[in-house]
């Protein structure tokens, strides 16, 4: 009887299971998404195994994020899968330095030394792992698959945050909304979790060498292996893609049973496994009211919520003006028609706009003036959400209402009197407080999205399930379980943990809604007593079409509410009702019927040239010659800024320049010295005129850093996550130098600097600038190659206390170049002058600034740090 090897891996997505024999190769393997049935797609794989291999002997062993309470439960050994992949990289293949494994939650690098393994692996963020590639390619109208496919043909890469779902989604949105390219953006979510793996992970420790890379993500996304390829550096050489990557954890779990040597009853192994899962019950302490008591309790909530609607009349039976409301929102498109006493004569909802809101609504309009009786005219229209200045550029929408306005019009038509609202969208929650029908408090969701409905949506998808199906389960949950009110990644773990423990797909789904509510209420609103809520409240967005939604909202706070029948199309309503309402001279500036079936859109990227952020913008063309343009941080870069006849001062920008651009280098063939390069990082934005007036007097050529290094130069030698982004710019700007041919950099710990004010009392620096000159030396591995002189000397940057012991500690540094002590002595006296010159024009800069005041009789423009151009004509944003 033949013995073979059983290896599972049972992972926060999906499961695998693999069988060796003898001499290590894999003679069977699936891979499948479990949808967080667990107990379904193991019991399916041991059937296959038992029926395929029937008369082998097996040993088995478990690896994997969810496998170590089965493991235990079941008595096989568990395997950490960190550990396990090694085992398969060491078995398989040759000559292997580093490897990079993704997975569905979590992510691992590790590297092979002779010394020994180094292992590491995402904690408590799921950021850049297979779980964020979904919910971006939701985000995006697609899968994982179709997100690769659209990478294939990008043409620029912009910023994304990686480190959060939640922070990527605000990255991308305003992208979408504004037109920008989707094939851009999908190469952008990839380099975004190349990013994230190196800097998260690396932590100071270059990956270099031969590659492997693994997992699924790695394994089926070949445009997020090129992002890492080219980010690295690595030859075609270097890169090792296996055999079978994404089952590699499986795999070293058969490797290492094997090892242990123990054979197992795989029949046997099914009975105590299924007894398992059965035998698991949540605990009570984590248990929630059910939504629902009983069938008359359901069937009275929905009678209730069943005769709260606005009027509605037939479009073709209507005659006379009418309004159009558009709402451009994160994840969805809703446009109505109303008449003159707001009766609802035409509505539209979109899912899921795609990223392309122009084409949304100019098909949504097309088909609005396809059914639009002659007798019927659109009078003025208006335009609320993320998109509204692109829609209303496009379309010629009359006005742009703000979207709390909107929506508290909308409420207070369908609830007069209304006291509260809050409305849950796609990736925001507004809540208001309403007084007299004025808005007297506004809540709005800031960094965290994880209270709406895509939060809700996520978790569906990520179980299998449509969001529909997903909010029935709630309604029928007996236990729902308490998952607490956190952020998307950490509530995984939950109900992961939940899963684990036996809780069914209903209880987590009814659980989930409850996390909605309180995050709304605690996080955003943060109230103490739903007394705080007033008497009259409306609920609406698309969010609370959800009845168990609704349901917990009104168990939690203890209060009857009212969700009008049109809850998801409330933003437009109340745009609509802004547009009727509007005092407005003059015929409607909306496109008609001809110009929106024709109109054509382009886009196009460029960096604005309006200050130092270089703001990547989107300009959008139309075919009639128009066009708009988004992306800027700032006022610039659109239209506006083109008839601004005068500038304030930029300090920043002028100082920046002072320090910068004012020194010129010796040429090379006039430095008997050679070449020393500073990093344009940290202190030497204050101290740069003294270093380099000192240098160049002692006939070195002084070279800075580029001003914008490469955006992934020395990534992987950060060694802190938390460390300040100016410091993390330090490894970027030294290797920049060393990329250069620079072999003498000058880096100096400065423990103090001069005091600059009367009643300063200390001038000390802050431990990250003192400190990280070695810092660099530690993590930058290049700055220890043979050739390259590193100065790091500790210095008393104190040019007016302290002086003489400056001087004194660079005559001791810099004697073994023969600099002499009359030499230093004059090159020190010049620098102090430097120094002093650049103080006094500084100064100057400020004076200036002031009497600029004065004239405008501004206040605060100058100290608010708007980034202005001195220049008019550079400031236009795209040329």
């Amino acid at each position: 009887m033949s013995l073979l090897h059983v290896g599972l891996d049972i992972g926060s997505t999906t499961a695998k299971a693999v069988v060796l024999d003898d001499d290590d190769r894999v003679i069977y393997s699936r891979y499948c998404r479990h949808f967080a049935d667990i107990r379904t797609a193991i019991g399916g794989m041991m059937s296959e195994i038992s029926e395929n291999f029937s008369d082998s002997m097996k040993t088995v062993a478990i690896a994997g994020s969810g496998a170590l309470a089965l493991a235990e439960g079941v008595q096989v050994h568990f395997e950490q899968e960190l550990i396990a992949s090694s085992a398969s990289v060491e078995r398989y293949l040759r000559g292997v330095d580093v490897s990079i494994e993704l997975g569905g939650e979590d992510a691992k690098l590790t590297f092979f030394d002779p010394a020994g393994i180094d292992q590491r692996m995402n904690e408590t963020c799921a950021g850049g792992t297979g779980a964020f590639i979904d919910q971006m390619a939701a985000l995006l109208g697609t899968d994982a698959a179709g997100l690769n496919e659209l990478a294939k043909g990008y043409g620029t890469i912009y910023p994304i945050a990686s480190r959060c779902g939640v922070f990527a989604k605000t990255d991308i949105q305003p992208l979408l909304n504004d037109g920008a390219s989707k094939r851009d953006i999908a190469a952008s979510i990839f380099q975004a979790i190349v990013n994230q793996t190196i800097s998260g992970l690396a932590c100071g420790r270059r990956i270099a060498g031969n590659v492997a890379f693994l997992g699924g993500p790695l394994y089926f996304l070949s445009e997020l292996r090129a992002r890492f390829v080219e980010t690295l550096g690595l030859s075609e050489d270097q890169t090792i893609f296996p055999e079978n990557p994404h089952l590699f954890v499986a795999i070293g779990a058969a490797i290492l049973g094997k090892k242990r040597g123990d054979i197992v009853d795989l029949g046997e192994l099914q009975r105590e496994a299924a007894a398992f899962f059965s035998g698991r019950k949540t605990d009570p302490v984590n248990i929630l009211p059910a939504l629902f008591i009983d069938e008359e309790s359901r069937k009275e909530f929905k009678l209730r919520h069943s005769i709260s609607d606005v009027r509605r009349v037939d479009l073709t039976e209507y005659k006379g003006v009418s309004y159009l409301g558009i709402d451009v929102g994160s994840t969805t498109t809703k446009a109505v028609l109303i008449g003159s006493d707001g009766e609802l004569l035409f509505s539209r909802y979109c899912q899921n706009s795609g990223g392309e809101p122009i084409k949304t609504v100019r098909d949504i309009l097309t088909e609005l003036y396809d059914e639009l009786p002659p007798d019927v005219t659109i009078a003025r229209s208006g335009v609320t959400g993320y998109g509204e200045k692109l829609v209303q550029a496009a379309f010629g929408i009359d006005i742009g209402e703000v979207e709390t306005v909107a929506h508290a019009k909308a409420a207070e038509s369908v609830l007069p009197g209304v006291e509260f609202v809050i409305d849950i969208g796609g990736q925001d929650m507004k809540c208001l407080g309403i007084r007299n029908g004025v808005i007297r408090r506004v809540f709005l969701n800031e960094a965290c999205s994880s209270g709406c409905g895509s939060f809700l949506q996520s978790f569906a998808e990520s179980l299998g399930m449509t969001a529909q199906d997903f909010a029935a389960e709630a309604e029928n949950s007996v236990m729902p379980v308490d998952l607490g009110s956190r952020c998307t990644v950490f509530m995984n773990s939950r109900v992961r943990q939940a899963q684990k423990e036996g809780a069914e797909i209903r209880d987590i789904s009814a659980g989930l809604v409850y996390s909605v509510v309180r995050n709304a209420l605690y996080k955003v609103l943060k109230i103490r007593s739903a007394d705080e809520l007033g008497g009259k409240i409306v609920v609406q967005g698309g969010a609370f079409r959800n009845d168990a939604l609704l349901r917990a909202f009104e168990l939690v706070t203890g209060r009857e509410v009212v969700r009008p029948g049109i809850s998801e199309l409330m933003g437009a309503f109340g745009a609509a009702l802004a547009a009727r309402d509007a005092e407005r001279a003059g015929e409607t500036t909306l496109a008609g019927a001809e110009a929106i079936r024709s109109l054509e859109s382009y886009s196009g990227t460029a960096r604005c040239k309006g200050c130092g952020n270089r703001c990547i913008l989107t300009r959008t063309r139309f075919g009639d010659g128009r066009s708009y343009v988004s992306g800027n941080r700032c006022e610039r870069g659109g239209a506006a800024s083109a008839n601004r006849k005068e500038s304030p001062p930029n300090l920043y920008e002028r100082k920046y320049r002072r320090i910068f651009d004012f020194y010129k280098p010796l040429p090379a063939e006039e430095s008997p010295r050679g070449t020393i390069g500073i990093p344009r990082v940290l202190g030497m934005y204050e101290d740069y005129p003294f270093w380099f007036t000192l240098f160049t007097e002692l006939g070195w050529r002084v070279e800075l850093s580029s001003e914008r290094p490469g955006e992934n130069l020395g990534i992987d030698t950060i060694p802190s996550q938390t460390v300040c982004h100016p410091a993390k710019l330090v490894h970027r700007h030294i290797v920049d130098l060393l990329q250069r041919g620079v072999r003498r950099i000058f880096f100096p710990i400065l423990q103090r600097e001069s005091e600059q004010f009367d009643d300063a009392h200390q001038c000390f620096n802050c431990p990250v600038v003192t400190g990280y000159p070695d810092v660099a030396m530690l993590n930058i591995d290049a700055l220890q190659a043979s050739g390259i002189d590193f100065m790091k000397p500790s210095l008393p940057f104190d040019i007016h206390n302290k002086r003489g012991k400056l001087k004194k500690r660079l005559d001791d540094v810099l004697s073994r170049f023969g600099v002499t002590k009359k030499l230093l002595s004059k090159a020190f006296e010049l620098a102090l002058e430097a120094q002093r010159a650049f103080r006094q024009d500084i100064k100057l800069f400020g004076d200036e600034a002031v009497e600029y005041l004065k004239k405008t009789g501004g206040v605060g423009i100058v100290l608010a740090g708007h980034p202005y151009h001195l220049d008019p004509e550079v400031h236009h944003g795209i040329p």
